[in-house]
């Protein structure tokens, strides 16, 4: 079955959940952890997500998947979503600002291409340049008055962008359910560990989330989780690889400017310098990628 046209409504719907929603995340997460404990706003998140999408796709009449699937999904969903968002709600809740977090969170395409180099894949000189320019792009956001003040929430943005791209690689040697319910149960999985990381840190509420706490974990169960990541599924499936995942160097301008607007975070030089470097470095590594031939979808 043929792909979509370009720039049909579809696809215009999918970049847009992908750069906007998804770059708008980072802020609501930075407001979600004012009222919850991080560990437990991610599992509620994910959670709650999960079981709508399963109970939904099991109603369409979609098989439930296998106890191989399940274990294969529980890695994959343990590596993305409890360490990989998990770690970026925990460093947020450190005083990281959401601009800084997804700019951190950009570095996930270079971590990408040594996890893959290092299952066989053969990358091109412009692309380890892009590493090398990435890593200096690292190093600047590091010297940053924003993560020098939070050295473990540094720790964990690097760890979560590791996470997410090492989790990125093994999914395609993974067993995992087909379509949606792979979503569906990767993020059940995160759901309940995350929560049982957040019974065994100690996390309790203080008290009852207002209004504003409350719509925080809605925006980010339905948007940030049913609907982007969906949508990012949409994108891989329909246009190139690198064009799915030219979010990297969007969202962290998206977060950057949210952050501004809507809570008065304050971006530095070092930081400002370390976005035109690392997003410089992800057009590096993304420019071979779009001369590629878009791989069939089977």
């Amino acid at each position: 079955m043929p792909g979509p046209r370009r720039f049909s409504l579809p696809l215009i719907a999918a970049f847009f959940a992908l750069y906007v929603i998804w770059g708008s995340t980072y802020l609501v997460i930075r407001i979600g952890v004012v009222y919850w404990p991080p560990l437990m706003l991610g599992g509620i998140r994910f959670l709650l997500a999960g079981a709508a999408m399963y109970g939904f796709l099991r109603w369409r009449g979609a098989p439930a998947p296998t106890w191989q699937q399940w274990k294969a999904a529980a890695k994959i969903g343990i590596l993305l979503l409890t360490f990989g968002n998990g770690a970026v709600s925990v460093a947020e809740h450190t005083g990281v600002s959401s601009g800084v977090a997804a700019l951190a969170v950009a570095t996930v395409p270079l971590f990408t291409l040594l996890c893959g180099y290092f299952w066989g894949a053969r990358n091109t000189r412009l692309e380890w340049a892009g590493v090398i320019l990435g890593m200096i792009g690292i190093a600047m956001l590091n010297m940053g008055s924003t993560l020098q003040s939070s050295p473990m929430g540094a720790a964990l943005l690097l760890f979560a962008a590791a996470s997410w791209a090492f989790g990125s690689v093994w999914s395609r040697r993974l067993p995992l359910p087909p379509g949606a319910m792979a979503s569906a149960a990767e993020m059940l999985v995160a759901g309940v560990t995350l929560l049982i990381a957040s019974a065994l840190t100690g996390e309790h509420l203080q008290a009852m989330p207002p209004l504003e706490g409350w719509l925080a974990l809605a925006y980010l169960a339905v948007f940030g989780s049913i609907i982007a990541f969906n949508a990012y599924m949409y994108l891989l499936k329909h246009v190139r690889p690198a064009a799915a995942t030219s979010y990297a160097y969007v969202n962290p301008a998206v977060a950057v400017l949210l952050g501004i607007v809507f809570i008065g975070e304050t971006i530095g030089l070092e930081e400002s310098l370390a976005m035109l470097v690392i997003i410089s470095a992800v057009l590096l590594i993304s420019l071979p990628q779009w001369r590629k031939p878009k791989l069939e979808i089977r």
